[in-house]
């Protein structure tokens, strides 16, 4: 058996400055990640100080959608990605790619849909900060209104053609009458090859490409209707578009900068919220599910004053029209590409639509009123899975969708 004093000289005050070191080497490169020829090196674990809003800012340099943000600290040269934290759990996470770093800061772009939450930084999967305190994230500035061609803002080339601009709406909701449309001019000597492209602002894709030549100073046009160019209809959120137009001399415009979230942009929504006046949504017997004399209360109901105009909260086909003793005068529609029916009750009067019309999304389809049971002025609004209203669907809790349409609409 090796002696107490053997085993002192072998590994005590040596020992002991081995585990020194390797101390210090773990809290230096505390996370590994895997370099380019394959093998796995440690990198320094990044650390947030603080974050300062730098562009785009609030009042009083608050932090919004669509805001530059400047994250201070240390080891932040190898972040890969800024996440924004809501929630508990990830299911409201949004996170972006640095726009630069540098080993005591990074910049990035807020998401427009981030939450007010903590902020941390990722430098691999197994390497990243521990979250700041909550930073309030104000909602994005609204995309910029200007249906009228204006000269565009983006890079040119010397010798590049100009171009103007203009986009139809600053929201645009899915199955409505007219699509939102894009108009542009491209000012050069000689016609100019273009390419347009539609953009998810949330990531950058490009979901729709238009190329075109074009004729000096004649004024395009291109309508979006909802959807990709595989006929898949796209995800709410902002969207913008983007000309690159290169002259005969092959010098390059581009209608507006990358990262700008507003110039031709315009919000996309699937619903609209159907009560277009003052309204609000009266007290608990007003919720879905609430007790009702033999039954219970398969829809919400918004009080508004008698003759506040309805409109569809989503396009599609009428199914039902019809008077009932206590649903007053009501329409069903099949909404479009949901698999949804949406019911409208207790309406002034009947609708002017019939049994197989097609409404479309923010079409006035009546006015708030008070027919067959219904106690003051109110819409009974339901909404029914498939196959549909009375047909084999059931009732669902509308409320948590009306509270979101109506923060929009």
């Amino acid at each position: 058996m090796e002696s107490g004093t053997a085993r002192r000289k072998a590994g005590g005050h040596t020992g002991f400055a081995g585990l020194l070191t390797a101390c210090a080497v773990g809290l230096l490169v505390a996370a590994p990640a895997h370099g380019a020829s394959g093998g796995v090196r440690w990198a320094p674990k990044p650390a947030i100080s603080k974050v300062t809003c730098v562009k785009e800012c609030g009042s009083r340099k608050r932090v919004r959608g669509g805001s530059t943000i400047r994250l201070t600290g240390r080891n932040l040269a190898g972040a890969t990605k800024v996440v924004f934290h809501g929630g508990r759990g990830p299911r409201d996470d949004k996170s972006v790619k640095p726009r630069a770093r540098s080993a005591r800061s990074v910049t990035a772009v807020v998401p427009l849909s981030a939450p007010t939450g903590p902020v941390s930084v990722w430098a691999g999967d197994d390497n990243r900060s521990k979250r700041t305190g909550d930073v309030a994230v104000l909602p994005p500035l609204p995309p910029e209104v200007n249906p009228e061609l204006t000269p565009a803002p983006g890079p040119r080339d010397p010798g590049g053609p100009r171009l103007e601009t203009g986009t139809s709406q600053g929201k645009f909701f899915f199955g409505a009458a007219r699509s939102v449309k894009f108009s542009y001019r491209v000012n050069s000597d000689a016609p100019a090859s273009v390419r347009v492209d539609l953009s998810r602002v949330a990531d950058g894709v490009v979901i729709r490409s238009w190329p075109a030549q074009a004729a000096p100073g004649a004024v395009n046009e291109i309508a979006w209707d909802g959807y990709d160019g595989e006929g898949q209809l796209q995800p709410e959120g902002r969207y913008a578009f983007r000309v690159v137009a290169s002259g005969s001399n092959g010098a390059e415009a581009r209608s507006s900068q990358v990262a700008d979230t507003r110039r031709d942009a315009f919000d996309f929504y699937r619903h609209i919220f159907p009560v277009r006046g003052r309204h609000d949504y009266g007290g608990a017997g007003a919720r879905f599910g609430t007790g009702r004399a033999g039954h219970s209360h398969q829809g919400q109901d918004i009080f508004a004053r008698c003759g506040t105009p309805l409109v569809a909260a989503r396009g599609g086909v009428v199914k039902f029209k019809q008077y009932h003793a206590a649903a007053g005068h009501y329409l069903v529609i099949d909404g479009d590409q949901t698999g949804v029916d949406y019911a409208y009750m207790h309406l002034v009067s009947a609708t002017p639509f019939n049994v197989g019309d097609r409404v479309y999304t923010g079409q006035e389809i009546g006015r708030v009123g008070d027919s067959g049971n219904a106690s003051g002025c109110h819409l009974h609004y339901e909404m029914w899975d498939a196959p549909g209203w009375y047909d084999g669907g059931r009732p669902f809790d509308p409320y948590p969708l009306l509270r979101e349409w109506d923060a929009y609409s």
